[in-house]
């Protein structure tokens, strides 16, 4: 341990947060029986046989931090590693979550993993507009002057200060390195200087807690029921998850080519509607007189059994119906027919047709999917398991029509269905701040050699 020990003793050693906080003082704060009993249990995380010896190393070096402002982040440590009984843990944990994986930069205050007191997301939509795609420079340089402001914004209409935070989480994976760098960093900064635990979350997973998400004011909700169905619909991803708990997930399948998002921006960018191409097509696609039915495009199934997505045959289609079938370089073939003229109503028409095909396209991996479960044939399942909750998430979830078809199928399948609040189907700190929660409960902490990583670990 002494080697662990930092060399400036002004500041906490990062070690006691990995390994059970052991260095901590606790003697205040524990009883007898409970110090007893920490100090007879193994702790799977320490360097040392059993916890007794790190608590004496607690006792004879305690860390310069305040024992009450970090207390109680390290009881989920000390619970899940030593078994000390529930009664000791904090009836409330607040965490800071900080999200920058791409072009939003974000930060939030939620309380026991599901009520939001705070969520700043500052969006990057007038920098990029120009260039109707996110461009990764300016997305990282306009997160480094944006990320103070937002956390100190979160943290005032949260109305808390920084003692009253527990723990820190933040979204280290997927997304664009430069941008994920300035969130890392920014959390590690907070995590060493307050002595507060570090907590590393997968940005994909958590938009898969999107849907827990509520107001201080909004009923209590029922327990989630497990195994549930995991989608994640984005502008990166489009993948069905399995998952057994919070910790445990098992992919499905997902898109072999576009993700869902990344076809709606280039068929917006085909039929000429500005950036944001996905959100400014659904309004077109819903407008009056727009007919889902003028064009009639391919909705991908795949092979028999696939939970794999594939859009970019229904992007290639929304091309031939804008801007006409290429001809054929066999000179006896028939010439195609001249494309219609675009109007304002045609790309109406084409726009609704292709949120039609897309929506079915998910949908039906989605019911493929649960019939598989039903019927012992789902991978991550050793039974037959009628599945009763669906978790969605993602930019994507937001789109008007595939919630309207979600909420139909979950109303025909008796599932619970949980759809985030259109404020979290974009990247947001409060989804970070919500599955870190369960990460710190369980012990699953980082320290600061954590890393900045472009790609997803589910």
């Amino acid at each position: 341990m002494q080697a662990e020990t930092s060399k400036d003793k002004s500041r906490p050693c990062w070690a006691p947060f990995k390994r059970a906080a052991c260095t901590l003082d606790l003697r205040p704060e524990l009883s007898k029986a409970a110090a007893s009993q920490l100090r007879t249990k193994n702790c799977a995380r320490c360097t040392v046989p059993q916890c007794r010896t790190c608590f004496a190393t607690s006792v004879q070096s305690p860390l310069p931090v305040p024992v009450p402002s970090v207390f109680s982040s390290c009881f989920a440590v000390l619970s899940a590693e030593c078994s000390l009984p529930s009664a000791l843990l904090p009836s409330l944990v607040r965490l800071l979550g900080i999200e920058t994986s791409c072009d939003e930069t974000a930060a939030a205050i939620v309380e026991d993993g599901v009520v939001v007191h705070s969520s700043v997301v500052a969006s990057q939509n007038e920098i990029h507009e120009e260039f109707a795609g996110v461009v990764p420079e300016l997305a990282s340089r306009a997160h480094v002057e944006r990320i103070t402001p937002v956390i100190r914004s979160a943290i005032a209409e949260a109305h808390c200060t920084y003692d009253d935070i527990d723990a820190i989480a933040v979204g280290h994976r997927p997304g664009l390195i430069g941008s994920l760098l300035v969130g890392v960093s920014a959390a590690k900064a907070l995590a060493w200087s307050l002595g507060k635990p570090l907590i590393a979350v997968d940005h994909v997973q958590a938009h898969l807690y999107a849907g827990l998400l509520q107001t201080p004011d909004a009923a209590t909700q029922a327990p989630l029921t497990f195994p549930a169905l995991g989608f994640v619909v984005s502008g990166g991803h489009t993948s069905l998850y399995l998952l057994r708990d919070w910790g445990t997930l098992v992919r499905l399948g997902g898109t072999i080519d576009d993700a869902m998002g990344e076809a709606y921006d280039k068929a917006a960018s085909i039929l000429g509607v500005p950036f944001p191409g996905g959100p400014n097509l659904d309004r077109l696609a819903r407008g009056e007189g727009a007919n889902d039915r003028a064009v009639e495009l391919p909705v991908s199934r795949l092979e028999k059994d696939s939970l794999d997505f594939s859009f970019s045959g229904l992007k290639t289609a929304v091309l031939y119906a804008a801007k006409g079938v290429p001809p054929s370089p066999n000179p006896r073939s028939e010439k195609p027919p001249p494309p219609l003229p675009l109007t304002d109503a045609r790309v109406a028409d084409i726009a609704a047709s292709f949120q039609r095909a897309a929506s079915r396209a998910a949908i039906i991996k989605i019911e493929r999917a649960l019939d598989m479960a039903s019927e012992g044939r789902l991978k991550g399942l050793n039974a037959r398991t009628n599945i009763k909750t669906l978790l969605v998430g993602g930019g994507v979830s937001a789109n008007s029509r595939l919630r309207a078809e979600l909420q139909s199928l979950a109303q025909r399948r008796s599932l619970d269905l949980k759809l985030p609040a259109i404020s979290y189907c974009v990247d947001n700190a409060a989804m970070i701040a919500g599955l870190g929660y369960h990460l710190y409960r369980a012990g699953t902490l980082a320290d600061l050699s954590l890393q900045a990583t472009p790609t997803t670990a589910c």
